[in-house]
């Protein structure tokens, strides 16, 4: 039961990181690839239908440590409160900068807030992570460096594959921009994990990088959210092994009574919110059109 608790919540997480990334990235790019107002509304209309369904990654992920491992969740978000703090402050001026965009008369703050509340998360979970397995404010950086840079590169990618017209191209542009940072923060950032799958999202990102260059944004996208499932999977097999200093999984675990009960819980729930956010995916699957002019 513990190390199927452990699964599911690196599950959670990497879903939370590969559909958020995309979210943070459009937030922080919408206004690089946009000339005027409806442009920038074109491009987060992308992100429009799914960015709040995404954050329910989040609220479920956490959800499950503080019912699954309670010890490690304590830990965790005590460590951290501050940047934890900065990251909720981040995702609420998202949401009210792409919910009261439409409704204001000057949308120009609603587009700062969307930007600073994408760039913070984007930025300050990687920190976060990489605080918690290498320690150090430089790891710390490193790591928020390469979250952040990968966000944008997959928010990039994203906005070629949704969008049409000079949006599209401008954001092959910053893909292949973002590409250039991201790889050798790349390889400095996830060096120090050391196992196969580091090393594989290493050339899953310069396979995207490659394939936007073809112009075959679909791959590309599937490049990137690759990249980003194997480092997530590299980071739990780490945390598996030492979730905090002096813990172990098994300390920080529920007894087998909650985490039974919770098994049912999930048994119940969690396929219901999967084909969900799948029929999601599915109806708002199309191109978004941005005017010509």
């Amino acid at each position: 039961m513990i190390e199927l608790w452990f699964a599911i919540i690196a599950f959670l997480w990497t879903g939370y990181f590969v559909l958020e990334g995309f979210d943070f990235g459009v937030g922080m790019l919408a206004p690089v690839v946009s000339r005027n107002a409806a442009e920038q509304r074109a491009s987060l209309q992308t992100i429009g239908p799914v960015w709040d369904g995404n954050e329910v990654w989040l609220i479920t992920a956490v959800g499950a440590m503080f019912a699954a491992f309670p010890a490690w969740y304590a830990g965790v978000f005590s460590t951290f409160y501050l940047p934890v703090t900065l990251i909720l402050v981040g995702l609420i001026l998202r949401g009210l900068g792409l919910e009261w965009r439409s409704k204001v008369a000057n949308p120009a703050w609603c587009d700062l807030a969307v930007v600073a509340g994408s760039a913070l998360p984007a930025f300050l979970w990687g920190t976060v992570f990489a605080h918690l397995l290498f320690g150090g404010l430089l790891a710390a950086l490193l790591g928020g460096a390469f979250t952040l840079a990968v966000c944008v590169l997959h928010g990039a990618v994203f906005l070629a594959l949704k969008t049409t017209g000079q949006v599209r191209r401008r954001a092959r542009t910053a893909a292949l921009a973002a590409a250039g940072v991201t790889l050798p923060v790349a390889v400095f950032a996830l060096s120090g994990l050391g196992t196969g799958p580091a090393l594989a999202a290493m050339a899953a990102l310069a396979a995207a990088t490659a394939l936007i260059w073809r112009r075959r944004e679909g791959w590309a996208f599937g490049a990137t959210a690759g990249a980003i499932v194997l480092t997530t999977l590299a980071v739990f097999m780490e945390l598996r092994l030492r979730p905090l200093p002096g813990l172990t999984l098994a300390e920080a675990a529920s007894g087998p009574y909650t985490l039974t009960m919770l098994s049912w819980i999930g048994l119940i729930a969690l396929p219901f919110v999967l084909v969900y956010q799948g029929w999601t995916y599915w109806v708002f699957r199309k191109r978004v059109l941005v005017p010509a002019g």
